[in-house]
C-alpha cells in the first residue's frame, strides 16, 4: 500500500471565515501545533499578489511574505505548502524553492482554465515546487472532461491531483467514481488527494472512505482544526487524524489539535460559526452555487419550500456558475403564477367602491399613535387592509397577504373559525388548505425595474390602483431605521437592516410614491419617513 498523508488548511480555508486575520501569534502557535502533532503538510495560507502584506494575515503577496510570518520556525519533518488560485499570483512572485520557506504550492482552478492552470503548474515545478493541481468542483466535471484533465497531468507530472469537494456534493459512490478515473490513469508517480466540505454532514465519511482504497500510490486527505473553513466548513483534522491513528497506525498526537481548538480556533467560532446547517443543505441538495441561496433568502419574502422548488428549476451548466440574472428570472417566474384574477378584481372593485380606505401597516406608530388612527376610522368609517399582520385593535376588514414567509407568522390567526376579516393574497402564496377568499395576480403588482420588485406596500398600493381607488389613507408605514429591534410592531417580522440599507428603501418608496401621486391621493394619518 502507497504512504498516506495528512493535510492540514486551517490557515488557508480557515481564513474564508475571518478574512485570514488569525493574528501573528495565532498564525505561530496553530503551525507549532501542527508541527508537533506530526501533520505531514501544513498549508500556511494563500498566496495572492492583489493583497498587501500584514503580519497579522495568512493571505500574501509572495514567497517573500511567507518567510516573514513564519521564518525561522521549525518544521521538522513536516512539508509546507500554500495555494495560489490560478490567475491571483504571477511568477514574478515566487521565489525559487530554494530561496522560500515552501515546499510545495497547490493550484486551484475551475475545469475551463485546466489546460492554463496546468501550464502555469509546469512553471512552478521549474522552480523546484511540489506542485499539486487542485480540482475545484470536482462534481462538475463529466467523465469526458475528466479524462482531458488526466492527460494534462500526465503531461505535466504534478505532485498530487486533489479532488476538491467546493460545495460539498459528494457522497461515497460518486468518490469512489472519482477516484476509481484517476487512479486508473493517472501516472503512478502521481498522488491523489481529496479535499472535503461538510455542506451533507459527509466530510469526515469521506474522508475515511478515501482511506480505505487499497492502491500503491501516495495519497492525501484534507482536513482543518475543528472543521473551520468556507461555508459548511471541512472535515475536523482531529476526527481524521484519530481514525488514522486507530486504522492506519498512524502517530498523530490529537492532544495538540484539541488545544489549538482551544487556545486558537474557538475565539473565531463565537463570532462566525461555520459547519453544516440548512443554508448551506439547500445549496448542497440541489447541485448548485451557495449565492443561489443567499439571494433567494436575501429576499425575505419566500418559504424555504418555495426556495427549494426554485433551486430545483436551475439548469446545466448554470447550477454552479452563479448568474443574478438567472435567479432573478427564475425567481420572477416561479413567483408569477399565471392565474386568471378577473372575477376576484370586479368583485373587490365592487367592495371598494365609494369607501374611504384605510391600509395599515406594522410599523411602530401604529403604537404610538393608536389614537389618531381611532380617530381616523371613527370619523370616516373606511375599509381597512392590513399589509401581511392583523390588525386587529383597527377592526381589520381584509389582509393583504403578499409573502410567504408572513403566511407562516400569520397561521395561528387565520386558523380562528371567528375572526371578522376576510384576506386577499397574491399568486405566489399558497394556501395549507382551501383558498384565499381572493387571489390576485402577484405579476400585475410588480415593481419590474426595481432593485426590490415586490415590496408589499408598493404592491397593495398598485393593487388599489387596479381596484380604480383615489384615495388611501396610510397609518404605520413608518420607513425604516437601521435598527432591527424599532422596525416592526412584531419583533418577529423584523429584518436586520444597516442605516445604509434602511436609507436607500426609504428613497425607494418615497420615489414611487412621488410618482404615483397623481394616480392615487395619499393622506399619512401617522408620521412617516417617507414624507
Amino acid at each position: 500500500m502507497g504512504e498516506i498523508k495528512l493535510l492540514d488548511c486551517t490557515l488557508r480555508d480557515g481564513g474564508y471565515v475571518n478574512d485570514w486575520n488569525f493574528g501573528h501569534n495565532n498564525l505561530v502557535s496553530v503551525f507549532e501545533r501542527l508541527v508537533d502533532a506530526n501533520v505531514d503538510v501544513i498549508e500556511v495560507g494563500f498566496l495572492d499578489d492583489r493583497r498587501s502584506f500584514d503580519i497579522n494575515r495568512s493571505i500574501m503577496p509572495d514567497t517573500d511574505c511567507v518567510e516573514k510570518i513564519y521564518g525561522g520556525l521549525d518544521r521538522k519533518q513536516a512539508m509546507v505548502v500554500g495555494m495560489i488560485d490560478y490567475g491571483t499570483c504571477k511568477l514574478e512572485n515566487i521565489k525559487p524553492c530554494a530561496e522560500s520557506f515552501l515546499d510545495g504550492i497547490r493550484v486551484i482552478f475551475k475545469k475551463h482554465l485546466r489546460e492554463e492552470a496546468l501550464a502555469y503548474c509546469t512553471e512552478l515545478k521549474k522552480l523546484g515546487y511540489k506542485v499539486f493541481a487542485q480540482l475545484v468542483s470536482v462534481t462538475s466535471y463529466e467523465d469526458d472532461e475528466m479524462m482531458d484533465l488526466i492527460r494534462l497531468a500526465n503531461e505535466v507530472k504534478p505532485y498530487a491531483v486533489s479532488m476538491v469537494d467546493t460545495y460539498g456534493l459528494m457522497h461515497q459512490n460518486n468518490l469512489k467514481h472519482y477516484f476509481t478515473l484517476l487512479n486508473e490513469h493517472l501516472l503512478p508517480e502521481i498522488g491523489i488527494g481529496y479535499h472535503a466540505h461538510n455542506n451533507f454532514q459527509m466530510g469526515y465519511a469521506n474522508c475515511i472512505e478515501m482511506l480505505s482504497q487499497k492502491v500503491d500510490r501516495m495519497m492525501l486527505v484534507d482536513g482543518t482544526i475543528y472543521g473551520m473553513g468556507k461555508s459548511a466548513g471541512n472535515a475536523p483534522i482531529e476526527l481524521v487524524a484519530m481514525h488514522m491513528n486507530d486504522c492506519l497506525g498512524k502517530h498523530y498526537h490529537i492532544s495538540q489539535f484539541l488545544e489549538a481548538i482551544d487556545a486558537n480556533i474557538m475565539n473565531f467560532y463565537t463570532p462566525a460559526t461555520w459547519g453544516y446547517n440548512m443554508f448551506f443543505y439547500l445549496a448542497a441538495s440541489n447541485d448548485c452555487h451557495p449565492n443561489y441561496v443567499s439571494y433567494l433568502m436575501d429576499k425575505r419574502t419566500l418559504s424555504v419550500k418555495s426556495i427549494n422548488e426554485i433551486l430545483g428549476r436551475l439548469q446545466g451548466e448554470k447550477k454552479l456558475l452563479y448568474d443574478k440574472d438567472y435567479i432573478e428570472h427564475l425567481y420572477k417566474e416561479y413567483q408569477d403564477i399565471d392565474i386568471d384574477d378577473t372575477k376576484d378584481i370586479e368583485a373587490l372593485q365592487k367592495i371598494f367602491a365609494g369607501r374611504e380606505v384605510l391600509l395599515v401597516g406594522p410599523g411602530m406608530n401604529i403604537e404610538k399613535q393608536e389614537d389618531k388612527i381611532k380617530d381616523y376610522c371613527k370619523e370616516k368609517k373606511p375599509v381597512v387592509v392590513s399589509v401581511n399582520f392583523v390588525a386587529e385593535q383597527f377592526g381589520a376588514d381584509y389582509i393583504f397577504l403578499s409573502n410567504a414567509k408572513r403566511y407562516v407568522q400569520l397561521a395561528t390567526a387565520l386558523s380562528q373559525k371567528d375572526h371578522s376579516y376576510e384576506v386577499i393574497a397574491t399568486s405566489n402564496v399558497t394556501k395549507t388548505n382551501g383558498k384565499f377568499d381572493y387571489t390576485v395576480k402577484y405579476g400585475s403588482l410588480l415593481d419590474e425595474k426595481a432593485e426590490i420588485i415586490d415590496n408589499s406596500f408598493i404592491m397593495l398600493l398598485k393593487l388599489m390602483k387596479r381596484l380604480r381607488v383615489e384615495h388611501v389613507a396610510l397609518a404605520g408605514f413608518d420607513g425604516y431605521i437601521g435598527d432591527k429591534k424599532q422596525n416592526y410592531i412584531n419583533p418577529n417580522m423584523e429584518y436586520n437592516f444597516n442605516e445604509e440599507q434602511a436609507a436607500a428603501l426609504n428613497l425607494y418608496v418615497a420615489g414611487v410614491l412621488k410618482k404615483m401621486k397623481d394616480e392615487i391621493e395619499m393622506e399619512f394619518v401617522t408620521d412617516s419617513l417617507y414624507v
